[in-house]
């Protein structure tokens, strides 16, 4: 039996976290990613923040496949915006370090799933701009919320996803102007907000999602990313 292919997972990075008797800092990330990748027949690695140069390059090399997860806004710094009063306080460490990592895996072309701040860190990264804040598209403070996408016809995300499908979300930021190299893979059914985007000129599997795959039992997502890295 050949071996599972290694998924690593960006985490969040928290100056404090609580658990049994100890408040620390910790590298921590929601269980639903690890256990989505494990269910799609892949092996998850958490990849905490690392300043130090060249990190992100070596630890790519090691990975097969590589999930960007959500978090945060983005720094708007990073695609030359002022901060809109919305938007949330700036995570500086971890927007470097997932920048690093999918520069090296666009590099070498590891493939690369984007969730959610994922998505939009991706556009930001090959120098598209987001939408600070929009409505309707998150639930209440820690709830997600359920919407319809459409995929677009002829893109990568069709051809895992043919039809129409409801989707958990949250998330109040979205693509503004998407950037060169990257499609739409899906819009949302209610108000056409880019929903999915990929790189068709890739040379590995390169898609972003603006929902969370794993808040929900939908496993064709990830597995299409498992998929790639194994081959």
């Amino acid at each position: 039996m050949p071996p599972l292919p290694l998924i690593g997972i960006s985490t969040y990075l928290e100056a404090t976290a609580h658990w049994g008797v100890w408040n620390l800092p910790a590298a921590l990330l929601p269980a639903g990613y690890h256990r989505l990748v494990q269910r799609a027949g892949g092996l998850a690695a958490m990849l905490p923040p690392d300043a130090a140069s060249g990190t992100a390059a070596a630890v790519v090399s090691r990975l097969d496949g590589l999930v960007i997860s959500g978090g945060p806004d983005v720094e708007p710094v990073r695609y030359g915006a002022d901060p809109d009063p919305r938007t949330g306080p700036p995570a500086r460490e971890r927007d470097a370090w997932e920048l690093a990592l999918i520069e090296a895996a666009l590099s070498s072309g590891v493939p690369l799933l984007g969730i959610c701040r994922g998505m939009q860190l991706l556009n930001v990264s090959l120098g598209g701009t987001l939408v600070q804040h929009l409505d309707g598209h998150a639930g209440p403070p820690g709830v997600f919320d359920w919407h319809e996408v459409k995929p677009a016809p002829g893109t990568l995300l069709s051809t895992v996803l043919p039809e129409p499908v409801s989707v958990p979300t949250f998330h109040h930021q979205a693509v503004d102007r998407l950037a060169d190299g990257l499609v739409p893979g899906a819009y949302a059914s209610d108000d056409g907000t880019v929903e999915a985007v990929e790189m068709p000129g890739a040379e590995g599997f390169v898609l972003g999602v603006q929902w969370h795959p794993e808040a929900g039992d939908d496993l064709r997502v990830m597995r299409a990313l498992v998929a790639a890295a194994g081959r």
